[in-house]
Order: C-alpha cells, then structure tokens, then sequence
C-alpha cells in the first residue's frame, strides 16, 4: 500500500493499480473509488502516517507524547486543578525531581504544556491543544456502563491497570 495524492492535493491510499485507473481508499471516509492515473502522483509519506493523519492534531500530539499513566495523570491533574508551580508538583505527587522535569520538558517541546508563574515561582498550564484533545478522549462513563459497552473481560483488564 503507498500514499498518493490527486491533482487538488487530496490524499488517498493506493489499494490497487491498473493501467489506467487505480482503486484508492479514502482514510478519512473510507470510501473506495477509482480515480484515473494521470490525476495521481506518489508521496513520500508512509501510508501508516497518512491513515494517522486523520485523527485531530491535538490528539495525535498528546498520543504520540504521551507514554505512560503517569504523564497522562500529570496532564489531567493540571487540566483539573489549573496552573501548578514545580513544588506544588513536587510535594503533591511521588515524582523524583529528575523525572517530572523530564516529564515537562517533553510536555512543553510537543506544545501540550507551558510555563507560567504561580505564586511568583514557575509553574506550568496546559494548552489549549492540550485541552482539546484531553476533552476528545475523556469519558464520563461510569464502570459499570463501561464493562456492558466493552465486555466485563476487557474492562477488568482496565480497572486493574488503574489500580
């Protein structure tokens, strides 16, 4: 499979190709079509990152920045509790200096953070992309609706990893 783009700029994943046609699929819609070769040119982009490139900028930033419960935890508890300084981070939470420093600097090169003064020290805040997508993925779905939606054997595995 290979990444192309049509003549306006619009871009398909290759299924198949003829000599005059080539079936492409859509990966926004999903749709399959046939669109005439000459109305088509590669691109140099995996057809991975093309099927990627259909969820919202802000989440694909926070899933490909994000790589544990911890760093999530951390983005959520700034979305909830607002602008954090370092101590307050430091003294709330068992995370050794080094690590949450790694953490903030990641979070603030990706844009999902920023830093701010809080009680006249440095602190960070989320961003507005960092909102977005942490809107986009939260559930207000009690357990117990989870485990009928997903099946008791998928949710137990979740709620054990929580825990």
């Amino acid at each position: 499979m290979k990444t192309v783009q049509d003549d306006t700029g619009k871009r398909y994943l290759l299924l198949k190709r003829s000599e005059h046609a080539s079936l492409v699929r859509d990966p926004d819609s999903g749709n399959e079509c046939y669109v005439q070769n000459d109305r088509l040119e590669d691109v140099d982009e995996s057809p991975l990152e093309t099927a990627a490139r259909t969820v919202a900028d802000p989440v694909r930033t926070l899933l490909t920045n994000v790589h544990d419960e911890t760093t999530l935890g951390l983005l959520l508890e700034l979305a909830d509790r607002g602008p954090l300084g370092v101590r307050t981070l430091l003294d709330s939470y068992d995370v050794c200096e080094s690590d949450l420093h790694g953490r903030l600097t990641v979070l603030s090169a990706a844009g999902l953070l920023e830093e701010t003064e809080v009680a006249g020290e440095r602190g960070y805040r989320i961003t507005g992309d960092c909102e977005r997508a942490l809107e986009a993925i939260r559930t207000d779905v009690p357990d117990d609706e989870l485990v009928s939606s997903i099946g008791p054997e998928t949710a137990g595995e979740s709620a054990e990893k929580r825990s």
